[in-house]
C-alpha cells in the first residue's frame, strides 16, 4: 500500500462537498421533516485492529449505525473511503485518525489516537524516499546543492520559463551559491545549511541576503490535487527565505530534484533545480539541424509560440482578407502600454541548434494598422522612444542565462500601413553559428512604452 506522511489539506472541503451533494440529490417530494436526526460525534464509532503479522498495519472498521458513507483520514497524509479500510503507519508515534460518516440526517466526525510502537524501516523503502535521502543505509542523509547550470527561474511566468528569469547559479546572489540542504530518512529530518544567509526579502527589500539561523525541521512528501508536493516544516525553506516551504515536485530522481513554487500573487513561478553535492551533471550535446518553421495560423503549424509581456491571439480573423493575404485567420500581436511591456515579443524554442547553412531565410507577412500611435515618445533613454513601424527577427541561444547577449538580429522597416506586406530576413551571413535554438519575433521596437496592435501571417523558412 502506498502512503504518505503529511496532513490532508482538502479533507474538510471534501466532506462539505459530499454533504452538499447528498442534500441536493433529494427529490422535491422530500421534506426536512423526513430527514433522520443529524448524527452526533459521540455516535461515530470505529475500531482499530493491528494486523497480527505487522503491527504497523491497522484495519479500521466503521461501527456507526445508519452510516452509508465513511471517509477516513489516517493522520499521516493518507486517506481512504469504505466501511472497512487498512492504514499503513511506518513511523513510530501517535496518529490522530479521523472518521467522517454520512447518514440520512447529515454528517459527523470523531477521532481516535493510534499509537505505533516502533518504526518499520522496510515500509520506508520507497523509491522517492531513497532518491531524496539516500535511504535507510545512509545515516548522514543526502545533501543537495543547486545545479550550476540550472535552469533557475525566479518569478517568470510559467509559459515563458526561458525569458531573462532563466539563469544559472553563477548569475545568482552570492549568498545563494553556498546553500546546501540535507534530507535524512531517520526522523524525516531536514537541515538547512545555508551558510548563515539566504536570498530573499529583508525589511521590505527584495533580492537581498537575509541573515539565517536554521532551526530543527522535517520534510514531507505527499500527494495533493494530482501533484507530488514537498513540504519543509518549522518555517524552513529552499532557496528563497519566505517562511513558506511548500513546493511542487516536478522531477525527483537519484541525481536531480526539480521543484517549483508559485509566487508573485500567483502570477509567476520559481523553479529550482538541485543535484547531490559532488555530482557533476552531464552536458548533453545538442543536435544541429536545419531550422523548421511554418505557421499560417489557419491550422496547427510546426512550432508552439510562447510570449513574453505580449498578448498573442492565434487564429484571429484576418482584418483585411485581400491580396497579398486572403487567409481567413492570422495572428493578433498586441503590445500594451508601459515599461512592463517594453520588451514584448513572441518566441519559439527548439530542442536542437540551427544549421544556418540551410534554411536560413525567414519570411513573414505583417499588417501594421495606421491607427497605432507612432508619434508619442515615451521610453528608455537608450531606446527610440516611439512605437516603430518595424519587425525584428532574432535568433538566440535559449539555453543561455542571457539569451539576448549573443543573439543575431535583423530588423526590417514596414513602409506601407493598413495593408499586408511580406518581409524577408536573410540569416545566411551567420551560417557559421551553430549555437542558436530560439526564434524571436518582435514588432514595434523595444524600449518604448507605447502600445501597438499588429497582425502576422504565413511565417516560414526557406533555403
Amino acid at each position: 500500500m502506498k502512503f504518505n506522511l503529511s496532513i490532508s489539506r482538502t479533507y474538510l472541503s471534501l466532506a462539505v462537498a459530499l454533504l452538499a451533494g447528498i442534500f441536493t440529490a433529494c427529490s422535491p417530494d422530500e421534506t426536512d421533516a423526513e430527514l433522520a436526526p443529524a448524527p452526533t460525534s459521540e455516535q461515530v464509532q470505529f475500531t482499530a485492529t493491528p494486523n497480527p503479522d505487522n503491527a504497523n498495519l491497522i484495519t479500521f472498521t466503521n461501527e456507526t449505525p445508519g452510516a452509508f458513507r465513511a471517509i477516513w483520514d489516517f493522520g499521516n497524509g493518507a486517506t481512504a473511503e469504505g466501511q472497512q479500510v487498512e492504514g499503513a503507519f511506518a513511523v513510530e508515534g501517535d496518529y490522530t485518525v479521523k472518521l467522517t460518516v454520512f447518514t440520512r440526517g447529515g454528517y459527523a466526525m470523531n477521532t481516535k489516537t493510534v499509537s505505533i510502537a516502533a518504526t518499520d524501516f522496510s515500509m520506508l523503502d520507497r523509491e522517492d524516499y531513497n532518491f531524496l535521502t539516500g535511504g535507510a543505509d545512509d545515516a548522514d542523509g543526502k545533501t543537495w546543492v543547486f545545479d550550476p547550470v540550472g535552469p533557475m527561474n525566479f518569478g517568470g511566468t510559467p509559459e515563458a520559463p526561458s525569458s531573462w528569469w532563466n539563469q544559472t547559479l553563477a548569475d545568482q546572489n552570492d549568498c545563494m551559491k553556498d546553500d546546501k540542504y540535507v534530507f535524512r530518512l531517520e526522523g524525516f529530518k531536514f537541515e538547512n545549511q545555508s551558510g548563515g544567509a539566504m536570498w530573499g526579502m529583508n525589511n521590505g527589500v527584495e533580492n537581498v541576503c537575509v541573515p539565517q539561523t536554521p532551526g530543527a525541521s522535517t520534510w514531507t512528501l505527499y500527494e495533493e490535487g494530482g501533484k507530488t508536493m514537498l513540504a519543509i516544516g518549522n518555517g524552513e525553506t529552499i532557496a528563497w527565505d519566505d517562511n513558506e516551504g511548500i513546493y511542487e515536485v516536478i522531477e525527483l530522481t537519484e541525481n536531480r530534484l526539480y521543484i517549483r513554487k508559485t509566487c508573485c500573487g500567483g502570477a509567476g513561478v520559481r523553479n529550482y533545480v538541485l543535484v547531490p553535492e559532488g555530482y557533476a551533471p552531464p552536458v548533453e550535446e545538442r543536435a544541429v539541424k536545419p531550422l523548421e518553421l511554418e505557421d499560417n495560423f489557419d491550422e496547427d503549424g510546426s512550432i508552439t509560440w510562447q510570449k513574453e509581456a505580449l498578448t498573442l491571439q492565434e487564429s484571429y480573423d484576418n482584418p483585411a482578407p485581400v491580396p497579398i493575404n486572403t487567409s481567413a485567420k492570422v495572428a493578433l500581436y498586441a503590445k500594451q502600454a508601459g515599461n512592463d511591456f517594453e520588451f514584448a515579443n513572441m518566441f519559439a524554442n527548439y530542442d536542437y541548434n540551427f544549421d544556418l547553412t540551410q534554411n536560413n531565410v525567414i519570411k513573414l507577412k505583417v499588417y501594421v494598422p495606421g491607427y497605432n500611435d507612432f508619434t508619442t515618445a515615451e521610453g528608455e533613454d537608450w531606446a527610440i522612444k516611439n512605437l516603430l513601424k518595424q519587425v525584428s527577427v532574432k535568433l538566440q541561444d535559449g539555453t543561455a542565462a542571457e539569451p539576448w547577449a549573443n543573439q543575431v538580429e535583423i530588423k526590417q522597416p514596414v513602409n506601407q500601413l493598413d495593408k499586408w506586406v511580406e518581409l524577408t530576413f536573410d540569416f545566411s551571413p551567420f551560417a557559421e553559428r551553430t549555437d542558436l535554438n530560439r526564434v524571436v519575433i518582435q514588432i514595434g521596437g523595444e524600449g518604448n512604452f507605447i502600445p501597438g496592435i499588429f497582425f502576422l501571417d504565413d511565417i516560414r523558412v526557406e533555403e
